[in-house]
């Protein structure tokens, strides 16, 4: 096995095996909410499991899958070696040293602060230091996608970078934008206030310093799927990219409209203006664009498909697609799931609707249907297509491939839409446990055992993933050469430099950046707020 191909696979068993952790813990946090676990642990024990699984989940699992699927794109898209392997297997183990930072804090009780540790509450330093390495690891990462494209262009003067490539790098300008206002955060406010060098803490700033990154991180998330959607599905289908130029304009879309909206999260909050969080909120409904964007072009991408394999009439095209295939079955799934939490965003964006809704299951539900459900059934997409390439291997069937997402799609809706219901009701999130005896709540009860059920069917999906992974490295059949990428319908050329390169767009970021967040934050140097007392857990 080449270094790459081992690069990339310890990256993605790292995410993996973090991923099986979350699913055990998010369980058991199901669990100890609904009426049969009423006696089943502590609050304590449950905020440092829900810390635990969020931390998994959001920064392990997605950091480490993003580096490695990175890695893979820049190979196989650019067709030439990775520059940098080296400083490649030093960013991962850095990040390798900084999760065990994080996990041993968050198992001896020393930091229950869930994975946005919004102060005045304070984990152990350890835990916002190792939080500090993933994410310089993630910064030498994106480096290294940068110097790929920049010595790719080199030796191909004026051609257009293939769409892989040209997303993958996309996302890692993002991500760098993404990080500054948690790095702010923690450098100048948290990790002073854990180490006990200061005793308060402006907590209104820390909060709007964090929705800086809160939002534009779901996309760091998020555009691994699209590059799949774009580069991988059509050709799985049998068909075409249906336009290479829609493709780059959504991944820049995303790089300009995801990052000055943050805000949004922040609508109860009393330090900022309405002003401003009506500014953000408009900004916020331009993110729609680049996913309808998507999914008018893939559905146009897989028409091609069902078209050219014999569909006819409006819609006759969709029975004649493969959905046999893993690829193809998790795209389906996934716009389904994106339909219903894009949904349920609608509302959270709202700003009088926010309130409705505000802090309680529904909002817990709409991230779970997005990240977990259109997210993470992408990356299962990515991994099946990818690991015969990785390992030299083919799978023995695709039954089990399509046992496993469909699991994942019912444990997904069956989870979610009662917390959705709950939410409308009033469930708050981010407790414990309840009190089902009191008549009041006693018909959320039976809700949360069918919620509870679901995320069983997922743990059982997460199993059998992994499960699906370990046993193609013992697979006797070599894998058959086939292309992995998708052509479009007509290949580009010739691109504008600004659909090739990314000059252009950080500007115009940083305008909408200091628009949307410059008084917000000077507001707070200006006409400084009451410091809160600091309350470490260490």
């Amino acid at each position: 096995m080449r270094n790459v191909e081992r690069l990339c696979l310890a990256h993605f068993w790292v995410a993996f095996a973090a991923f099986l952790v979350a699913c055990v813990l998010g369980s058991w946090q199901m669990w100890v909410r609904s009426p049969w676990g009423t006696n089943v642990g502590t609050p304590g024990h449950y905020f440092m499991s829900v810390t635990a699984h969020g931390v998994s989940m959001a920064y392990v699992l997605t950091t480490f899958f993003i580096m490695g699927f990175g890695y893979f794109v820049a190979v196989t898209s650019l067709g030439r070696p990775l520059p940098g392997k080296v400083w490649a297997w030093i960013a991962f183990w850095i990040a390798i040293v900084g999760v065990v930072m994080v996990l041993i804090p968050i198992i001896m009780g020393q930091a229950s602060v869930l994975f946005t540790f919004y102060p005045p509450l304070t984990a152990s330093p350890w835990f916002y230091i190792g939080l500090v390495l993933v994410v310089v690891g993630s910064w030498v990462w994106c480096i290294l996608m940068f110097v790929a494209m920049r010595e790719w262009k080199r030796e191909n003067p004026g051609q257009p970078v293939p769409l892989a490539m040209f997303a993958t790098v996309a996302n890692a300008v993002m991500w760098l934008w993404t990080t500054v206002g948690v790095a702010a955060e923690l450098l100048f406010q948290v990790i002073p206030a854990s180490l006990g060098i200061v005793q308060t803490i402006d907590a209104g700033l820390a909060r709007t310093l964090f929705s800086w990154t809160l939002h534009a991180i779901v996309y760091f998330w998020l555009i691994p799927a699209y590059i799949a959607l774009y580069t991988m599905i059509p050709r799985a289908a049998g068909g075409r990219l249906y336009s290479d130029t829609m493709g780059r304009l959504t991944f820049i879309l995303f790089l300009v409209y995801s990052l000055p909206v943050g805000m949004h999260h922040l609508m109860m909050d009393p330090q900022h203006g309405n002003g401003w969080k009506f500014i953000q909120m408009l900004l916020t409904a331009f993110v729609s664009v680049p996913t309808l964007l998507t999914i008018f072009t893939i559905m146009a991408s897989l028409e091609i498909a069902g078209r050219l394999r014999g569909g006819r009439g409006v819609f006759g095209w969709m029975a004649r697609l493969p959905w046999e295939r893993p690829a193809v079955l998790a795209t389906g799934l996934a716009f389904v799931m994106l339909g219903f939490g894009g949904f349920g965003g609608l509302i959270n964006m709202g700003y009088g609707m926010n309130a409705m809704v505000h802090n309680t299951s529904w909002v817990t539900a709409h991230f779970h249907l997005i990240f977990g459900g259109s997210v993470v059934i992408m990356y299962f997409a990515i991994a099946y297509e990818i690991w015969p390439h990785l390992t030299g291997r083919e799978h023995a069937s695709p039954a089990p491939l399509r046992w496993q997402l469909w699991l994942w799609f019912i444990g997904m809706m069956v989870m979610t839409l009662p917390w959705h219901l709950l939410g409308l009701q009033g469930q708050w999130r981010r407790v414990a446990n309840f009190n089902y005896a009191d008549p009041i709540i006693a018909a959320w009860g039976p809700w949360v055992l069918v919620s509870f059920f679901g995320g069983l069917v997922l743990l059982a999906s997460a199993l059998l993933f992994v499960r699906n992974l370990a046993v193609l490295h013992r697979s006797p059949l070599p894998v058959a050469q086939r292309p992995l990428y998708a052509l479009a319908v007509h290949p580009p050329h010739r691109v504008p430099a600004a659909l090739n390169g990314f000059g252009l767009w950080n500007v115009l970021v940083l305008v909408l950046m200091l628009l949307a967040y410059g008084y917000p934050i000077a507001q707070f140097v200006i006409e400084p707020s009451p410091a809160a007392m600091v309350h470490r857990m260490h």
